[in-house]
């Protein structure tokens, strides 16, 4: 990388966790992004599936702090095409130096070098997200050539407004996650999510580290409708102490939705949902949170409306073909 003097680059590694806070919670206030994280959060982050952090990864420091970073995960299966994802962030104090543009080009590089090494037989791209509200990101993206492909919102529902109770269909149960039904949920996720624009199966081993293995899952909080045997829809749960201690709010993320497609129209997400966001209050949380594709071909974004939830955020998917 092009780099002023004085900065040194090196690839990320666990210890560097406790780093990537500081400078993720910077750039959660200047960008008025909702991603709170803690250095547990990150290394958990650092040690998933499928990263190598000596290849994958790269930091820039200058004077012992971390000035930024960046990370690229291969994909782990492919459809129709090879969608490279990647993370890079500049703290706010270092912003116009360089820096974010040294990491761009990186992240496309080594982006480039995976996809030729995994799945070139399919068309490649490289996915870069930025929240709206930071248009120096998107300016730095689409000078790159990078398009707007996708929209996410993050929406919120604070608990002190009525929540509705919504009668599950009849010879369907409602319960908490049972972790004796991994095998269910999961296949039921990934039959689930297949429609969905971007998603790619993944390993059993990455599916448990970003859900259930989690530290942030909350099984109690987390819910199943079943048919029989068959996990018919489910609502995966989560809670982040970092973002507790920077809003002053303590909030239930709901991190996954899903109905299996044999099942859809009959009400059950809404029943799950309902039920989630009642027992959450009733624990003590104080609003609920999620994030969803504003094309999400299932209609979340009217189902979430319905329930109360209201857009908070909104956020851009960015991808740049790989010659």
């Amino acid at each position: 990388m092009n780099l002023p003097e004085g900065i040194e680059a090196r690839p990320l590694t666990t210890d560097d966790a406790a780093a990537m806070a500081v400078l993720v919670a910077a750039k959660v206030v200047a960008d008025q992004d909702v991603d709170n994280l803690d250095a547990e959060d990150l290394a958990e982050e650092l040690r998933q599936p499928g990263l190598d952090l000596e290849r994958d990864t790269t930091s820039l420091w200058e004077g012992g702090q971390l000035v930024g970073y960046g990370l690229v995960l291969a994909s782990q299966s492919v459809t129709d095409l090879d969608r490279v994802r990647t993370d890079a962030v500049v703290h706010p104090e270092w912003r116009g130096r360089g820096f974010g543009t040294a990491l761009t080009q990186w992240i496309i590089d080594r982006a480039r070098e995976l996809h030729a090494a995994t799945f070139p037989e399919v068309p490649g791209y490289v996915a870069a997200g930025a929240v709206i509200t930071n248009a120096g990101a998107a300016e730095l993206l689409t000078g790159f050539g990078f398009e707007a492909v996708r929209y996410y919102f993050d929406m919120r529902r604070p608990f002190d407004q009525p929540i509705p109770d919504v009668p599950l269909a009849d010879g369907f149960e409602l319960s908490p996650f049972d972790g004796a039904r991994e095998d269910e949920l999961r296949e039921a996720h990934f039959e689930a999510f297949s429609d969905h624009w971007g998603w790619t199966r993944p390993t059993p081993e990455a599916w448990r580290a970003r859900t259930i293995e989690s530290r942030a899952f909350r099984g109690a909080q987390s819910y199943v409708v079943t048919d029989g045997d068959t996990v018919a829809a489910y609502v995966n749960c989560y809670e982040y102490p970092a973002s507790t201690e920077a809003t002053g709010v303590r909030e239930l993320y709901i991190g996954q939705v899903g109905t299996r497609r044999a099942y859809r129209g009959r009400g059950l997400a809404r029943a799950a949902l309902a039920k989630v966001l009642a027992e959450a209050a009733r624990a003590g949380y104080e609003r609920g949170a999620l994030g969803v594709d504003g094309d999400n071909p299932t209609g979340a974004l009217g189902l979430y409306e319905k329930l109360g939830f209201s857009t908070h955020q909104k956020f851009v998917n960015y991808q740049l073909a790989l010659a």
